[in-house]
């Protein structure tokens, strides 16, 4: 029977305004796609809002809760049916993110280039979001950021996991 990490810390993030964005661009694009049907028949344009309809219906159900979750040996992220998992050997530095919200690209997870590193984000709108800077990158990805509602005990949480591993002190 395999053995199961200790959980040290755990946390359910979610966001009512994040799902309420993407349940109304559901609707909205469900509403455009029976409009256009029922005047011009079901051409192309909509199939195509229903289409976009489906896309928001996805992420309304996939980008609900975010389970942030810190064990012994690593931190794990799961956002519906995607996960990233970060072994504590690979943390160099860990910080509270300062980027505004429009740089990041909005809430679910999402890849971009900040100061010249590569990010996958998992985040939503509201909340602050934790860097995780990586020692070795991961494919492209340079640094893993995550939403949290609680970040001081995040970051406590880290700074005893991979600080030990690594000595070295926290922050920039």
């Amino acid at each position: 029977m395999p053995m199961t990490p200790e959980v040290v810390y755990e946390e359910r993030v979610s966001s009512s305004r994040t799902e309420a964005l993407f349940v109304g661009l559901t609707l909205v694009f469900l509403v455009l796609s029976a409009i256009r049907g029922s005047r011009s028949g079901f051409g192309y344009l909509a199939v195509l809002f229903l289409l976009f309809s489906c896309f928001f219906l996805f992420y309304a159900v996939n980008y609900r809760t975010l389970i942030v979750r810190i064990t012994r040996d690593a931190l794990a992220l799961r956002f519906g049916v995607f996960s990233w998992t970060v072994p504590w050997d690979t943390v160099l530095r860990w910080y509270l993110d300062d980027i505004p919200m429009w740089r990041v690209g909005g809430a679910g997870i999402h890849f971009t280039m900040i100061r010249r590193r590569y990010r996958v984000f998992f985040n939503f709108l509201e909340h602050p979001r934790v860097v995780l800077q990586l020692s070795k990158a991961r494919g492209p990805v340079q640094d893993v950021v995550f939403s949290t509602k609680r970040p001081a005990e995040v970051l406590a949480a880290v700074a005893a996991r991979a600080g030990a591993r690594h000595g070295v002190a926290p922050g920039r």
